[in-house]
This record gives C-alpha cells, sequence and structure tokens, in this order.
C-alpha cells in the first residue's frame, strides 16, 4: 500500500450484490477528488479479518459502530437515493483527512 493510501472496506451481507453498487460509488468519489484508496469489497463477517488495515467501512448492513476503531458509513443510499448526498460527503471527509 502506497504512503497516503487509505484502505476502504465496502461489505455487505454476501460481499455480492450491493457491495458492488457501493464500491462502484467508492471509486467514482474517490477518482472525482483525487483520493488514494484501495477498496477491498467482503462480506460483513470477514472485515474483522481486516481491521488492522481498514480506514473506513462502507456497508449496507446494520454495524455497531463500537465494534471497530475506524469509522462507518451507511451505504444504503447509494442504493434508495435517500440521502445520498450526505453519504458521498461523509466518504469525503474520512478520506481526505
Amino acid at each position: 500500500m502506497a504512503a497516503g493510501k487509505k484502505v476502504v472496506l465496502v461489505a455487505c451481507g454476501t460481499g455480492i450484490a450491493t457491495s458492488t453498487v457501493v464500491n462502484k460509488a467508492v471509486e467514482k468519489i474517490a477518482k472525482e477528488n483525487n483520493l488514494q484508496v484501495e477498496i477491498i469489497q467482503c462480506k460483513m463477517m470477514e472485515v474483522p479479518g481486516y481491521a488492522d488495515r481498514a480506514s473506513l467501512l462502507v456497508t449496507t448492513t446494520v454495524v455497531d459502530k463500537d465494534k471497530y476503531s475506524f469509522p462507518i458509513v451507511n451505504g444504503r443510499p447509494f442504493l434508495t437515493g435517500v440521502g445520498k448526498a450526505k453519504a458521498e460527503q461523509e466518504i469525503r471527509d474520512y478520506l481526505a483527512n
């Protein structure tokens, strides 16, 4: 991983369907804002295995935010459109710092 590059976990229940939609959205946000990221698409049950290097988790499932030391963004707005701008801004803010 290059210096300054942040690791973004994109997770859903199976690591296939909804996380793919969210993954594309995160890729677009990173590209449009010139943010250096490594995106790892996974199942929610795999997140603990990446926790030691994660900078951010974007997930479509309900998560106990106290369980992890990194920020968590609700990815459901990328599926529904409701609150999408807010979720995009949260991702930009977390990755820019």
